[in-house]
């Protein structure tokens, strides 16, 4: 029989077991963990960052990570009065450095290594541990981040990697640091041994105030920062502070994602980081869209919700590409968890029962967010593979001593031969593939838009035609918006998006030139999406795809990238190539279609940004003669900026004919071109199209609404080949933009055409189509489509899907022009009634003369009953005073005296 103290004893050995557990992420790894762990993130006294820090909270203790976590907590002594979110986390305080107390720099990011060295002098924890895990607020954990297990060790610790800070290559890092080799762009997830830390910490503060200070390399091409605001200092404060400490990191790129990145196939990401905008079909999220949002504290609501795992499935059949929604779908889930929970543990009442609360506490949402392990390729870093290239072909010789494998490969110019031998398993695999057998580079297509609708139509068409058109790979909307756009923006659901902020107004300068969002936006997408494609094709929105685009047809190769003339760019022949490259006589007039292997494009990319930037600065040679740019307003620039660019890198392009066709053109015979560029008006007949004139058109959000329909090819004239051809594929061109939008429409489920009512028309003869302001059949229901204004001005456009009707004013006409194409309009179309706009500026017009002519008849009467009234006053004063009244007046008023 146990006695009561040896019971005592074992009851107070398991209540600090519990204890133990409870601070801990709250599962048996905590109490297993070989070594001592804290994870640590900083944060500041503001509702943008409490909202994060309850996300971050729940997922840490559902992926059980080992270990106490504490918040560091910056804030100054005025923001603590008011401060209500001390309860959110374990938390330390720290001194608010976002006031620099010597230069008075606001810069808030300085509190996250300011926060760390307050947690080393400050804080008892730091004495009692072996591993660190620094996290941003703005993450959610997935599984156990274990040091020892990612393979962190003492000297060497483990970081996700930040491709975009490539100050580490350039001067920057020589005049930061003593040790540029040793400069790692990495960041984000940090795992290293508490004497590293302790090492690091004090010279990752000193060199993010340095590089702070340092202006005059704040901007992009140093510092790869597209706003050039010197924000990401702290970032490269850690990068530069590792290398004077003599650290180098395990680089690994596999367990850190974004959300709305597909995952490398076989890799289990840990942990997601939701700092850039996410969608799932037409719902997105953006945590900048919350800056000021005190959702923590507002009982009972959430983020909006998502789509159901069910629906996710239907919208997505590509196995990856739904495992990349559902982590899109994981991370707001977890958000809004964690929100719940929080509102309970507050008091706030029971919210009401809905089926989204009811998914976030049932066995399928604990099930789909239940710890995840990392995989072997998950473990993978960036530095194990020996990577030796020749001229001829190129050999990867990869050796893994500890699982026995060795791997080599030659590829020849023959054919492709692979060697693998495992020693362990005693097994050998030769195989050798024949040019017949040859296998493709990857490619990913990219285009750049704005959050505009006349950009949303042009996605839809050039998305319509690539799923058509055959081309491999994946393809990639760059979608540059500022805040206030995103907040209103309805099409996240045209096109996969990856979303890039808006450079139209440039951070610096001010400059108004929204065409410098194409170069920015690849910048941002190489330095932030993982991609296995060998070779990147750049188009832009307004193109119709007919075929694949194909680095193996059109002859690309590394080094010499692939696109189509661009013979106005008259600039490379004078002195604007001598100013803006060491290289003129490599420049090449070349832009629209570009066909380039990653690594040239990685090279290239920032330095066509930094180019472009500088051809719109010079101002003094915009002029027509030096660039061809008949409006002379530097407009071109980005394409300059790209040719001058590519001539610094001594990158000559092959230039083909035979990839690009403008509508409208007359084509070679026999060529088949794989790309439509409407971007110049082209005509078939009477009919014509000019994308200008679509500029503020909402194409998109109106049910059925469509581009004039072009002639029919069978009434085409056969006896001109070449004007046969030529208006055959011009006619392509418009009716795959119209097919486009009808399958849009499909999509969104819009009312099928033959259920739209029509309006109560009074037709004089015969019996009438529905309004169309295409050419309308008397026996078919066409679609109301939408009619191209005459001018170039800017028009509005109304669908009623309710009548069924298509409605437009040019705001450059008057109310009788209005009237009187209306009229003409309606002749043509069978009885279409007036815009709207018309009827409502005309009668607006003819109510203002009817109510002056009503109130003056009002008036008038009023006057005559006063008058009258006056005189059957002055009747009853006696005879003598009215003959003296009809003495005084005359006419009509004497007469109508008499009669009284």
């Amino acid at each position: 029989m146990m006695s009561p103290g040896k019971f005592l004893s074992l009851f107070v050995a398991a209540a600090a077991v519990v204890a133990g557990l409870s601070v801990s992420g709250g599962d048996a790894a905590a109490g297993t963990a070989p070594y001592r762990i804290h994870t640590l993130f900083s944060v500041e006294c503001q509702n943008y960052f409490d909202w994060q820090t309850v996300g971050l909270m729940r997922s840490f203790r559902k992926a059980g990570q080992p270990g106490p976590i504490t918040r560091l907590l910056s804030c100054t002594d005025e923001e603590k009065k008011s401060y209500k979110g001390m309860d959110l986390a374990p938390t330390l305080e720290v001194p608010s450095m976002s006031r620099h107390p010597k230069t008075n720099d606001w810069y808030p990011a300085i509190n996250k290594p300011a926060g760390v060295v307050h947690w080393l002098q400050h804080s008892k924890d730091a004495e009692n541990v072996d591993w660190v895990v620094i996290l941003d607020a703005d993450m959610i954990v997935r599984g156990p981040i274990l040091p020892w297990e990612l393979g962190a060790e003492k000297g060497r610790p483990v970081a996700a990697y930040y491709g975009y800070l490539v100050g580490c290559d350039n001067v920057l890092a020589k005049l930061h640091t003593q040790h540029p080799e040793l400069c790692d762009k990495v960041g984000g997830l940090l795992a290293m041994h508490i004497d590293d830390l302790r090492a690091l910490a004090p010279k990752w503060l000193s060199k993010t105030e340095e590089v702070r200070a340092d202006k005059d390399h704040w901007a992009t091409n140093y510092t790869g920062d597209i706003y050039g605001t010197g924000w990401i200092s702290e970032m490269y404060g850690y990068s530069f502070g590792a290398a004077e400490v003599g650290l180098r990191h395990k680089i690994n790129d596999n367990l850190m994602i974004y959300p709305g990145y597909t995952p490398r196939e076989g890799v289990e990401p840990i942990l997601m980081h939701y700092g850039l905008p996410f969608s799932i079909g037409n719902w997105s999220f953006s945590k900048l869209l919350h800056h000021e949002d005190n959702i923590v504290y507002d009982c009972g609501r959430l983020f909006p919700e998502p789509p159901y795992p069910r629906e996710v499935n239907e919208m997505e059949r590509d196995p990856n590409k739904r495992r990349a929604l559902y982590l899109n779908l994981e991370c707001i889930n977890t958000l809004n968890e964690g929100l719940l929970l929080n509102h309970e543990a507050h008091g706030c009442s029971k919210p009401k029962w809905s089926k989204y609360l009811s998914f976030l506490k049932g066995k399928k949402f604990a099930e789909l967010t239940k710890p995840k392990k990392v995989t072997p390729k998950s473990l993978q870093m960036m530095e194990e593979d020996n990577v030796q290239k020749q001229d001829v072909g190129e050999e990867v010789n990869v050796q893994k001593q500890d699982g026995g494998e060795e791997v080599n490969v030659q590829k020849q110019d023959g054919g492709e031969e692979v060697n693998v031998q495992k020693q362990d398993g005693g097994e050998e695999i030769n195989v050798q593939k024949q040019d017949g057998e040859k296998s493709y580079p990857k490619i990913h297509t990219l285009f750049s838009t704005e959050c505009t609708p006349y950009f949303d139509w042009q996605t839809l068409g050039l998305v319509h035609s690539f799923n058509l058109s055959g081309q491999p790979g994946e393809i990639t909307r760059l979608l540059s918006c500022t805040e206030e756009d995103l907040k209103q923006y309805k099409g996240h659901d045209l096109a996969p998006t990856h979303y890039v902020p808006s450079m139209s107004r440039h951070p610096l300068t001010g400059d108004w030139y929204p065409a410098i969002n194409k170069p920015a936006a690849v910048v941002h997408w190489i330095n932030h999406v993982k991609t296995d494609a060998e070779y990147v094709v750049i188009l832009d929105a307004d193109m119709i795809m007919r075929g694949p685009i194909t680095p193996w047809e059109f002859n690309a190769s590394k080094g010499r990238p692939v696109s189509t003339p661009y013979d106005y760019l008259i600039g490379c022949d004078n002195e604007l190539a001598k100013i803006h490259t060491r290289n003129p006589h490599a420049c090449d007039k070349v832009g629209g279609v570009i066909i380039m292997h990653i690594r040239d494009l990685k090279r290239f990319a920032l330095l066509w940004l930094h180019k472009t930037e500088e051809v719109r600065s010079d101002m003094a040679h915009w002029s027509r003669n030096i660039t061809g740019d008949i409006y002379e307003a530097g407009w071109i620039s980005e394409m300059y900026g790209y040719t001058f660019a590519a001539a610094e890198l001594n990158l000559r392009h092959v230039i083909s004919n035979d990839v690009l066709i403008y509508p409208g053109y007359v084509p070679v015979p026999g060529v088949n071109y794989r790309v439509f560029h409407y971007g110049l008006e082209f005509r078939v007949g009477n009919w014509s199209f000019d994308k200008a004139k679509w500029r503020h058109m909402d194409v998109v959000d109106k049910c059925w609404a469509k581009f004039p329909d072009p002639p029919d090819p069978s009434t085409l004239d056969h006896s001109n080949k070449d004007f046969f051809q030529r208006d055959s594929l011009s006619i392509e061109c418009a009716k795959t933009l119209n097919e486009a939008l009808d399958r849009h429409y499909e999509r969104r489920k819009c009312s099928d055409l033959n259920t739209l009512s029509t309006p109560a028309l009074k037709p004089p003869q015969e019996t009438l189509s529905p309004p169309s302001l295409s050419v309308p059949t008397k026996t078919t229901l066409s679609p109301p489509s939408v009619l191209s204004p005459d001018r170039k001005t800017p028009s509005e456009i109304t669908v009623s899907r309710k009548f069924g009707k298509v409605e437009e004013i040019d705001s450059s006409k008057d109310s009788s022009e209005v009237k009187n194409e209306t009229h003409e309009s309606k002749n043509e179309t069978h009885g279409l009634s007036p815009p709207a706009e018309a009827n409502q500026a005309f009668s607006s017009m003819r109510s203002w003369i009817i109510g002056l002519w009503g109130c003056s008849i009002i008036g008038f009467v009023v006057v005559m009953f006063m008058m009258i009234s006056n005189r059957r006053g002055q009747k009853k004063r006696g005879k003598s005073y009215k003959t003296k009244r009809r003495s005084a007046y005359s006419g009509v008023w004497d007469r109508t005296s008499e009669m009284l």
